[in-house]
């Protein structure tokens, strides 16, 4: 019978717009896993970096209109939002009249930003996407053997403190899982940081025991943030992943030591 499909199961779809979709996750407890406490000074700054590529909408005379957006959710606020509801809440824009593009940005940076705790930006379209190659050297051409998947094992960690370096480390084989679905969640990674010199084949086991790991993306990115400092004493640290899209979203975490700028903004060619 076809109940009995390993199939998604049938989930109602919004008729009208609904703002009680949306389901926030407080980042404490993730955080808490961390050692980092709500009451302490983060170590980091940062936001998560959404791109919806399907956002729909009816005009005032009931015409369809689509568009392409970009949410900026502070990592200072105190939630995150789970991403299945964040598609279940955009459909719901799907068959309701607003007057224009301006009063659904304004609806949406009002609902995330109450659902979050923290002022959320949204900004029409999509940043472009990669040129191509980032700079910086790829951890996946290194030939090394490798036979842990999880969970996440900050013990691969080494640096030289003899040798202090400035450089950027990629990865496009960081992979975790839903903890809500159990689906897996694919991106690329990249690492910027001055200080004691990592070692690379290291970094590559750590990123890859990620793989059989249950955790909100903003979440690696945070174990990934808070592992480096702790196990390799860098000074300056930028950590950024670019998941890729499903359900029409894709997230892009990232966190910074206050002494660097945001990354610049684009889409991973996965994405």
């Amino acid at each position: 019978m076809t109940s009995d499909l390993p199939l998604g199961r049938h989930v109602e779809y919004p008729r009208d717009y609904d703002a009680s979709l949306l389901f926030p996750i407080p980042r404490v407890h993730g955080r808490a896993e961390l050692g980092l406490s709500d009451t302490d000074a983060l170590p980091f700054t940062g936001a998560d970096r959404w791109h919806a590529y399907e956002v729909s909408w009816l005009d005032a005379r009931g015409k369809p209109v689509v568009a392409t957006l970009t949410f900026s959710v502070p990592a200072e606020s105190p939630r995150l939002v789970e991403s299945k509801s964040l598609k279940l809440y955009l459909n719901s824009f799907n068959a309701t009249r607003f007057a224009d593009a301006a009063e659904v940005r304004a609806r949406i940076a009002v609902d995330l930003s109450l659902a979050a705790g923290g002022k959320v930006e949204v900004a029409d379209g999509l940043p472009p996407p990669a040129p191509g190659d980032d700079a910086g050297f790829l951890l996946d051409t290194l030939d090394v053997d490798i036979d842990d998947y999880g969970p996440p094992n900050p013990a691969h960690l080494h640096a030289d403190a003899g040798d202090i370096a400035d450089e950027v480390l990629r990865s496009h084989l960081l992979k975790s899982n839903c903890p809500v679905t159990g689906q897996p969640d694919w991106a690329s990674v990249r690492i910027a940081y001055r200080g004691p010199r990592i070692d690379r084949a290291g970094l590559l086991r750590y990123l890859v025991s990620f793989r059989d790991h249950a955790e909100f993306h903003e979440q690696c990115v945070e174990r990934i943030f808070t592992d480096l400092r702790a196990r390799c004493g860098v000074e300056s640290l930028a950590v950024e992943a670019r998941y890729t899209r499903r359900g029409g979203l894709d997230i892009n975490p990232w966190r910074t030591t206050a002494d660097r700028a945001p990354p610049r903004a684009f889409r991973d060619l996965r994405q």
